[in-house]
């Protein structure tokens, strides 16, 4: 978390909030693992620039600045991506959430855990980004600059086609869940909507990529492009951190058919959903309606 939906959901709702605007002051925590470019390096690129667009590639957000340099956010599992008025439960640490009134619950307060505030000249909401474990990245690209961990993403998963599985499941033995999650082969997709889709398609998680046939893998395409399309539509799956710009819940979370589902019933076929752990990733299926 967040998957491709989240990321476009926070994509569409936060660009408002950046496209046109002209950055004031950027604050930072200290340098840590999150920061690929270097807080003080990144305050200095940023103070100035305007922002032309807001794009995304897989679970990447790419600020396209003025000056032909790029502003590049991933999310990582913990991370939130919101705007300064935004009011929930969910930006406030567990810790915090007890020793607080419903009330006041409700009004976010920066803490240690916001490591990037964005200010604007206009003088309009603040975006901030909060990310308690750390495991997302920011990075500031200057004009023409590549970097690895976007020119190694495949094909984004809304575009995914039946024959792009066929081929690049082909003779392969790793296990169709960690051939979706290979985000060189398919950008975007998660734990979640891995489980969703394949449920969807009814295949068994496990089942080696390389006997999962054509016709099997245009159905399979067709159920991820159909999940993440519904996710976005629902505003993403608010299961733990996630929560839109505005600090309001997605829906998709209500709608799983087997993800964290273990021991309830099958939606279709009423057989207890199974979990199994593939590539250190918890996996969750229905034994009756996946083969």
């Amino acid at each position: 978390m967040p998957e491709l939906p989240e990321v476009e959901v926070t994509r569409r709702r936060i660009a408002p909030l950046l496209v046109g605007r002209r950055i004031g002051s950027v604050h930072t925590t200290k340098p840590s693992y999150l920061f690929i470019t270097p807080p003080a390096q990144l305050r200095r690129s940023l103070v100035g620039r305007t922002v032309d667009a807001l794009d995304r590639r897989g679970k990447y957000l790419i600020a396209q600045l003025d000056d032909g340099s790029r502003f590049v956010v991933h999310l990582g599992m913990t991370g939130q991506l919101f705007s300064g008025s935004a009011t929930s439960p969910r930006l406030m640490s567990r810790t915090a959430n007890s020793a607080l009134s419903p009330e006041a619950q409700r009004h976010f307060r920066p803490d240690v855990h916001t490591h990037l505030r964005i200010c604007f000249e206009d003088a309009g909401p603040d975006v901030l980004l909060r990310d308690v474990r750390k495991f997302g990245k920011l990075m500031w690209l200057r004009s023409g600059e590549e970097h690895p961990r976007l020119d190694r993403l495949g094909i984004d998963a809304l575009e995914i086609t039946g024959q792009h599985l066929f081929a690049a499941g082909r003779k392969r033995k790793v296990a169709i869940k960690n051939l979706l999650l290979d985000q060189s082969v398919l950008a975007g997709i998660g734990n979640i909507y891995a489980d969703e889709a394949l449920f969807l398609a009814g295949i068994r998680p496990r089942r080696a990529a390389g006997r999962v046939n054509r016709r099997e893998c245009e159905r399979l395409a067709e159920m991820i492009r159909q999940v993440l399309g519904r996710s976005i539509e629902t505003g993403g799956a608010s299961i733990r951190d996630y929560v839109t710009p505005d600090g309001s819940d997605g829906g998709y979370q209500f709608e799983r058919w087997v993800y964290a589902r273990k021991g309830e019933p099958c939606g279709r076929c009423g057989e207890a959903i199974r979990r199994i752990v593939l590539g250190q990733r918890s996996t969750h299926y229905c034994s009756s309606c996946q083969k």
